[in-house]
């Protein structure tokens, strides 16, 4: 999962609430941040990263890398505020034009699961970007979801997560209100799908967030990709792919 959006629009608040359901009123410049969540849902295992970018970007390079190793995506914007509407607009069109030279495909049969996020809805403000230009941003897209949410306020979150999720065709019991939250000691048992024990049932959803969570390797990352292209095209070429 990548998030992706211009600075202040509440990216980093977001990823706060989906991870541990807080609202930090500081705000601290992101540069980069990455997490893994592990779940056990139904008797199954799964790991969620999740990269939580810059606003800024003075490494184009790296951005088109997070797209390429992306599988879902969160757009970010403040509704009070149109720059961050036009950057969505962008990133949008990158999105998709990243992932169709990933798959030699045209940009309109590329499927890409994802949701925009006019965030801070629970502000009294000037609205400077309408649902209209929304609508269609959003229009025929069946990937496609758009919330109006307020990170502060939890107002939204949820249920986002959930269309995300839906979208992917994950379980939406990945979403923040709809698995326990369990601890770390838990974690050995999730990657054996072994959980054997009284207090955890395999019918039951949980998630466990991994301490001390490191992105991938730039190396690694240009292998993942490697192995998920679908379509024409060998290693050198996705390579050239990535840094063109």
């Amino acid at each position: 999962m990548v998030i992706l959006g211009s600075t202040k629009v509440g990216k980093t608040a977001i990823i706060s609430r989906f991870l541990n359901g807080r609202f930090d009123e500081q705000y601290t410049p992101t540069i980069e941040d990455f997490h893994r969540k592990f779940y056990s849902i139904r008797g199954d295992v799964y790991q969620l990263d999740i990269l939580d970018t810059s606003g800024n970007h003075p490494f184009p390079a790296m951005r088109r890398l997070s797209i390429l190793t992306g599988d879902v995506f969160i757009l970010v914007f403040s509704l009070d505020n149109r720059d961050s509407f036009r950057e969505v607009q962008r990133l949008k069109q990158q999105i998709f034009e990243t992932k169709s030279c990933l798959k030699n495909k045209t940009k309109e049969n590329v499927d890409v699961p994802l949701v925009i996020c006019g965030n801070k809805g629970d502000r009294e403000f000037y609205r400077e970007v309408q649902r209209e230009e929304i609508e269609q941003l959003v229009a025929g897209d069946q990937q496609c979801a758009y919330f109006e949410i307020s990170a502060k306020r939890n107002t939204n979150v949820d249920q986002m997560f959930q269309t995300l999720f839906t979208l992917a065709k994950l379980p939406n019991e990945m979403s923040p209100d709809l698995h326990r939250k369990v601890s770390v000691q838990y974690c050995d048992m999730l990657h054996r799908k072994s959980i054997k024990n009284k207090k955890l049932k395999d019918s039951d959803a949980y998630g466990i967030l991994a301490p001390f969570a490191r992105r991938p390797s730039v190396h690694s990352d240009l292998m993942y990709i490697k192995e998920k292209a679908v379509g024409g095209g060998q290693g050198k070429d996705k390579e050239r792919c990535v840094i063109s």
